[in-house]
């Protein structure tokens, strides 16, 4: 048996093709799995548990008729989907996961996160994170009309552009935006685990390295915008490869 991991579907109505592999994915491979985990980021943008959107509607039939197969799934939100709530995980049949969270995989206990927190270096992201997982401003977020949080999250979406886009004229695109490596050292110190899976920086590879005299490795999910991505662990190890659409 083998359990999957996916992150950064970022399932969204302008990309209707990858919401359609996701479907083909969990009416497959995922019906006969352990478990499945997803690690932030399953949608484009999250509002609240009230969002109308199709790709919510569709994947929470999906999830739904997969935890009813009995295949547990569990969720850790992401940059884009951290509102998502208790409501939906009970219409999708999800259980929501702490960010980060330790699991045990056929007797290696692992590391699991989203992975945003591991980017230090971007400490213009680190500061908006750190404001929206605020309770009190999500409360007051959530309190306002469906139409201004929708307003909230497309300006939000192109400041991420932008400020991307200053990245990229600037040349520290691809080092600001991916993990810091004393960050990760350090939550491998911290945890005293031999192995890391996150998504976030949709850069799919798997990292060796050694940490405190231990070899570590560090597994890195992969996008599913032009193609899927899946990890799949098992008791003879773990296969990270692209689904294609």
């Amino acid at each position: 048996m083998t359990t999957l991991f996916i992150s950064d579907l970022h399932l969204d109505a302008e990309r209707p093709q990858i919401t359609e592999l996701f479907g083909r994915f969990i009416r497959s491979e995922a019906h006969g799995a352990d478990a499945l985990y997803i690690l932030g980021d399953l949608f484009e943008a999250w509002v609240g548990d009230d969002d109308p959107s199709e790709a919510g509607a569709v994947v929470a039939h999906e999830l739904h008729s997969l935890q009813a197969s009995g295949v547990p799934t569990f969720f850790i939100r992401g940059n884009r989907d951290f509102l998502l709530g208790d409501a939906f995980a009970r219409r999708a049949g999800i259980t929501i996961l702490p960010d980060p969270a330790v699991v045990v995989l056929y007797g290696q206990p692992t590391l699991i996160m989203h992975g945003d927190t591991l980017c230090t270096d971007d400490l213009a992201y680190q500061q908006f994170r750190t404001q929206t997982r605020n309770p009190q401003w999500q409360a007051q977020f959530l309190s306002q009309p469906l139409a201004v949080r929708v307003a909230f999250a497309q300006q939000a979406r192109a400041a991420s552009k932008a400020h991307q886009s200053g990245l990229k004229q600037q040349g520290t695109m691809e080092s600001i935006t991916d993990v810091a490596p004393a960050t990760v050292e350090s939550t491998f110190s911290r945890y005293g685990l031999d192995r890391i899976i996150h998504g976030h920086t949709h850069r799919p590879a798997v990292h060796e390295l050694h940490v405190d005299g231990r070899a570590c490795e560090r597994i890195v999910l992969g996008d599913w915008y032009d193609q899927g991505s899946v990890l799949r662990v098992d008791r003879n190890g773990f296969e990270l490869r692209g689904l294609p659409l």
